[in-house]
């Protein structure tokens, strides 16, 4: 650090002897000699070829102090909100101490909010990176940051082919990990956990970045997708009971959702994932105790989740194109694929987005489940459209929720007893244009994790 610091203060010192040679060089210009026809025109000749010098070495000089202050920020960045183990177990030890870039990430201000693409060998990951670019209002406030591991030429290619536009970080660690022998068809799992605990450390101990929307390679973004998280964030620092926003309706089926109220975002207690955002002290809790592998099942425990919400939006604000991959394309073909990406652009920042803090929603969103009238499937399969409003179906356990959820079209599924897109066990959705609340009897008393 002595050595890296001393090179910071050379830096300083060839910036301070540039302006001295720089004057020299404007206080040792020959004066013109002219005659009296001439001299005026000399003169002005003088006055604008010195502005012009002037100008070139300013900017010169710009480039100077930009550089020096983007290494003297890479030193500060490096001991930002360290916590010791968790930074050694972030960057492993034979590895460089800083990652490789492209170009260098914007110093964090409360105004920056960086965007992390996970990739690994999809060249495929343009189209993530198109769609991130294309939308993206302010380079400034939204750098983009491929994080790619495995080393796959073609995609590191691709990556580098954005130039400045993004920074590529490589993770230095590409070795086989040692699991159980039952575990060895989960070697990708592992890498991803792995890769995920580094490329995170970067954001927010290296770079000391305080929040992160983090997405994978293989997914595509809503033209509001960074209103969306803009609006969001506010409310995430400003709610204790919530820890993520999430990009993601698990049941975002076109035929599942109101097209027409593409504004409508809900709480809920599972973690979507897929394009979302959360806090630099969120990683502070959760890095001392990164999983291995499946991380976000890992996520979705309650010994994680501590009965916190993520805000997800009716209208999904990403979409997967990646079937290939490490679960082999598992809920790809039968509900992934059919997820309907949201474009129309909303104005989320202009939008009051406090209906969905914890009391004040709850509140409105448990009397509205309530009050609708409660039907069976043979009820709401025989009325469909002729019945207006919203109507809700009933479950008692966990086997007459799978039924309800697999008989409409529904991701049937549970993670530590919490349904897909869930709040407080209810799941909101669209059938044949109906609103639909499958929902707990009233007095609910909690999520049951055997279901699972």
């Amino acid at each position: 650090m002595v050595k890296k610091s001393g090179l910071a203060v050379w830096g300083a010192a060839l910036f301070i002897a540039w302006n001295g040679l720089l004057l020299l060089f404007l206080w040792s210009r020959p004066p013109s000699s002219s005659s009296s026809s001439s001299a005026g025109q000399r003169l002005t000749a003088d006055v604008i070829r010195l502005a012009q010098d002037a100008e070139t070495e300013l900017e010169r000089q710009k480039e100077l102090l930009r550089q020096i202050q983007r290494y003297s920020g890479a030193l500060r960045g490096r001991g930002h909100r360290q916590r010791g183990a968790g930074l050694a177990n972030a960057v492993p030890k034979s590895s460089p101490s800083s990652p490789t870039l492209t170009s260098t990430p914007t110093r964090p201000t409360d105004g920056v909010l960086p965007v992390l693409v996970m990739a690994c060998d999809r060249s495929s990951v343009r189209r993530c990176l198109d769609k991130l670019l294309r939308y993206r209002p302010s380079a400034r406030r939204f750098p983009v940051i491929v994080s790619q591991d495995c080393g796959h030429a073609e995609t590191a290619r691709v990556i580098a082919s954005y130039g400045d536009a993004v920074a590529h970080i490589r993770q230095p660690d590409l070795s086989d990990i040692a699991v159980p022998a039952e575990h060895r068809k989960f070697q990708g799992y592992y890498k991803i956990a792995r890769h995920y605990r580094w490329a995170l450390g970067q954001i927010f101990r290296v770079y000391g970045y305080g929040a992160v929307i983090v997405v994978e390679d293989d997914l595509e973004v809503a033209p509001d997708f960074y209103e969306y998280f803009e609006a969001a964030l506010p409310l995430l620092r400003a709610d204790p009971t919530l820890w993520c926003v999430s990009a993601w309706n698990d049941n975002g089926r076109e035929q599942m959702i109101d097209a027409g109220d593409a504004e409508l975002l809900y709480r809920t207690d599972f973690f979507p994932g897929l394009g979302w955002l959360f806090l630099g002290e969120l990683w502070d809790e959760l890095e001392p105790k990164w999983p291995r592998a499946f991380w976000d099942d890992w996520m979705r425990q309650p010994e994680q989740r501590r009965q916190r919400s993520c805000i997800r939006p009716e209208i999904s604000r990403t979409m997967t194109f990646g079937r290939k991959g490490v679960s082999h394309g598992q809920f790809f073909d039968q509900y992934l694929k059919y997820i309907k990406l949201n474009e129309r652009f909303v104005p989320f920042t202009k939008l009051d987005l406090s209906y969905l803090k914890k009391e004040e929603y709850d509140r409105a969103f448990l009397a509205r489940v309530y009050a609708a009238p409660e039907v069976t499937l043979e009820e709401l399969r025989r009325d469909g459209r002729r019945q207006p409003g919203a109507v809700r179906l009933s479950y008692d356990g966990r086997d007459s929720f799978k039924a309800l959820a697999k008989a409409l079209g529904l991701m049937d599924d549970l993670k530590a007893g919490v349904p897909r897109a869930g709040y407080r066990g209810v799941v909101a959705f669209l059938h044949r244009g109906r609103r639909v609340y499958l929902a707990p009897p009233a007095g609910w008393a909690g999520y049951d994790p055997s279901w699972s």
